[in-house]
């Protein structure tokens, strides 16, 4: 038989592709996504006030290590703190969700797309020709996401410790503190059920706690952790989505029940 001659594509230029759908609604949603929920939590952040309402601290700021609340775990602003840097609690804190989203395997692999368009979109073509991987600065740094789920697991104890807090009540003539639920109270709660989700859903927790053994089923207590983590893990864009824009809104109900613009609905 004679021999059968082929050759390869020609690489597409930016954006080319055969595919006859809307490929390019998906990147876009997540471009203005992403950038909306930048935008507004780093404006959240450099404000330093309006983050408590009653016994509602704002996720964006908690734990509040140094502040002016009831919530601050050491007191006001350090004394050395210099004059010339703006200040807000929410500094001192934000870094470890931010790099804990940012270095998110899914994250990473929709603002890559979203924002270098590297690629757009399956079979679509990027802007550049070669591809340098993870494995170089500055993307090398990505594997820190390992290290990030550690302060990510914490954070949910002081989120959910807050939200049990956002069950109490100050009575404004006597003092008194008593139980009660407030729609803040369920807004509170709900973003630790959410985040939650999300942060045990996590790739490298699924790792940790059964992915790296050879024979999962010779260990039952790993076994169990390895299928509850992976029923979230399944989930995981969902989570990571319904997760970053409830905690988005948690931080706008507590700041603008604080500024007096919403009244928070007390139930009892």
């Amino acid at each position: 038989m004679p021999n059968a001659v082929t050759s390869l594509p020609a690489p597409r230029g930016f954006g080319r592709t055969t595919r006859p759908d809307a490929w390019w609604t998906k990147p876009l949603a997540v471009f203005l996504g992403f950038s909306t929920f930048v935008v507004y939590s780093t404006w959240a952040a450099f404000q330093g006030e309006f983050y408590v309402s009653g016994p509602y601290l704002s996720p964006f700021y908690s734990p509040e290590i140094f502040g002016e609340s009831s919530h601050a775990l050491f007191g006001p602003r350090p004394r050395g703190w210099p004059g010339w840097l703006p200040f807000s609690p929410a500094f001192l804190i934000l870094w470890a969700p931010v790099g804990f989203r940012l270095t998110c395997y899914y994250y990473r692999g929709a603002y890559y797309k979203a924002f270098w368009a590297d690629p757009p979109s399956c079979a679509v073509g990027e802007p550049r020709s070669g591809y340098r991987g993870e494995r170089r600065l500055p993307l090398v740094l990505q594997n820190v996401h390992r290290y990030f789920l550690v302060f990510a697991l914490a954070l949910l104890f002081f989120l959910s410790y807050d939200a049990w807090k956002g069950f109490w009540f100050e009575d404004p003539a006597t003092g008194a503190v008593s139980f009660g639920i407030g729609v803040g109270s369920l807004v509170l709660v709900l973003n630790v059920v959410l985040l939650s989700g999300y942060t045990l859903g996590c790739h490298s927790l699924r790792h940790l706690v059964g992915g790296r053994l050879t024979q999962i089923s010779r260990r039952p207590a790993h076994a169990a952790t390895y299928r509850c983590v992976s029923c979230l893990n399944r989930r995981h864009m969902m989570w990571a989505w319904l997760s970053l824009v409830w905690v988005g809104f948690s931080d706008l109900y507590v700041r603008m029940c604080a500024m007096g613009v919403w009244t928070d609905l007390r139930f009892f």
